[in-house]
C-alpha cells in the first residue's frame, strides 16, 4: 500500500514520466557514459527487486489503467517490435525497436527478430560511437561544454538550499563526494544516477546492452555495422532543452530512489509484450495535468523523438534501402504518426509488422 501511494505522489509521477523518456530515449549514450564512470562492480551484482506498476494500477486504479490502455490501442503502430521495411525490387530490410539494458529477457532476441538479424548483412544501430568508449569520450571532449559547465556556472548554482540538500544526500549515499561533480551538466549526472544498483552492477561486469550486443554479434558474423547519429549529436539534442528542465529532472531522479527500480521492472513488461504504444500513455496518464509541465515534456518529446526521428529516416535512408539490412533503435521511436514505422511508409516504403 506504501508504495502504491507513492505511486500516486505528484512528484513521484513527474520523476517516472521523465525517467521514461531519459531512459528510453538517450539510453545508448547515456548508460555508456554511466559505465565509464561507475568504477569497478561488486562482487556479487544486487538482485533485480522492481515491481510492475501496471499490476498496481489493476489493484488500486482499474479505471486509470483502462484509460491509459485505450489510449495506447489508439498509438498508431503500438504494437510490435519487429517491421518489415519493402521496395519493389529490392530484398527486404527490418526496423526492430531495442530496451538499451543488459536485462537478460531483453538481450535475448524473439525468433523472428534473430532471423531476420542473421540474414542481414548490414546492422544499423543509433550510434556506434559507443562501439569504442574512449574514442567517444576523446571526440566529446572537443565540445566540452556538451558535458560540462565551462564558464563560472556550477551546479550547486542553479539549485534551491531545498535542492541542494537532496541532490548532496542523495550523491552521498550512492558514494559520490558533491564536490567532484559541480561542474557536471545535469544530463551527465542524471544519467549517472537514473541506473538501479542491478542494472549498474551487470554493466560494470561487462555485460552489454542490447544495441551493443547486436553490434558485437555482427562484427563476429562478418556484417557491415553502421550509425545514424554521434554521440554528440545525442547530447547536442539534450542541451538544447532549457537547464531548468534539467535540474528538475535531476532532482526527481534522486527523489525517486530505489523507485526506479520499479520504471524499469515496467518497461521491461511492456517491452517483452511488443507494447510501444503504452510508454507514453502510461507516464502522461499518470501524471496529472499541468500546463508547464506539458509544456517541458511537448519540448522533449519534440528535441529527443520527432526531430531526431525525421533525422534517423533520412540517414537510414542509403542503408536500408538496397535490402538486407537491419535497423536496430530504442523501442519508442517506433510508434506514432511521427513515428520510425510511419515516417518510413511516407518515404516509400511497404512497413508491416512483422512478430504479431
Amino acid at each position: 500500500m506504501t508504495r502504491l501511494v507513492a505511486i500516486a505522489d505528484r512528484t513521484s509521477l513527474l520523476s517516472l514520466k521523465l525517467l521514461a523518456a531519459l531512459n528510453m530515449l538517450f539510453f545508448i549514450l547515456f548508460f555508456a557514459i554511466a559505465f565509464l564512470l561507475a568504477g569497478k562492480a561488486h562482487a556479487e551484482a544486487p538482485v533485480c527487486t522492481g515491481s510492475d506498476i501496471l499490476t498496481e494500477l489493476q489493484e488500486s486504479d482499474p479505471a486509470a489503467l483502462a484509460r491509459i490502455e485505450t489510449e495506447a490501442r489508439d498509438t498508431l503502430n503500438g504494437q510490435g517490435l519487429l517491421w518489415k521495411l519493402e521496395k519493389p525490387g529490392q530484398k527486404p530490410s527490418w526496423l526492430y525497436g531495442t530496451m538499451h539494458v543488459t536485462d537478460p529477457r531483453v538481450t535475448v532476441l524473439e525468433p523472428a527478430a534473430q532471423k531476420a538479424f542473421d540474414g542481414s548483412h548490414t546492422l544499423v544501430i543509433e550510434t556506434t560511437d559507443v562501439l569504442d568508449q574512449q574514442a567517444m569520450v576523446a571526440g566529446l571532449m572537443k565540445q566540452p561544454e556538451l558535458m560540462m559547465f565551462t564558464d563560472a556556472t556550477t551546479l550547486p548554482s542553479l539549485l534551491s538550499a531545498e535542492e541542494a540538500k537532496i541532490v548532496n544526500a542523495a550523491l552521498e549515499a550512492r558514494g559520490i563526494p558533491p564536490a567532484s561533480v559541480t561542474k557536471m551538466k545535469p544530463w551527465m549526472l542524471s544519467a549517472m544516477v537514473a541506473l538501479p544498483a542491478c542494472e549498474l552492477a551487470r554493466k560494470s561486469g561487462g555485460a552489454p546492452v542490447l544495441d551493443i550486443l547486436l553490434a558485437q554479434q555482427a562484427k563476429a558474423a562478418g556484417k557491415q555495422v553502421k550509425g545514424l547519429e554521434s554521440a554528440a549529436d545525442q547530447l547536442s539534442a539534450m542541451a538544447s532543452l532549457p537547464i531548468e528542465f534539467h535540474i528538475k529532472g535531476l532532482v526527481e531522479t534522486l527523489k525517486l530512489g530505489n523507485r526506479m527500480n520499479d520504471v524499469i521492472e515496467t518497461m521491461v513488461v511492456l517491452y517483452q509484450r511488443g507494447d510501444t504504444g503504452m510508454f507514453w500513455p502510461l507516464f502522461r496518464n499518470a501524471l496529472p495535468s499541468s500546463a508547464g509541465d506539458e509544456t517541458s515534456y511537448a519540448a522533449f518529446e519534440e528535441a529527443m523523438v520527432t526531430t531526431r526521428n525525421k533525422t534517423m529516416v533520412e540517414r537510414a535512408g542509403p542503408l536500408v534501402g538496397p535490402g538486407d539490412a537491419f535497423m536496430a533503435v530504442g523501442a519508442l521511436h517506433l510508434p506514432g504518426p511521427d513515428g520510425l514505422v510511419e515516417l518510413f511508409r511516407k518515404a516509400g516504403y511497404t512497413v508491416t509488422v512483422a512478430d504479431r
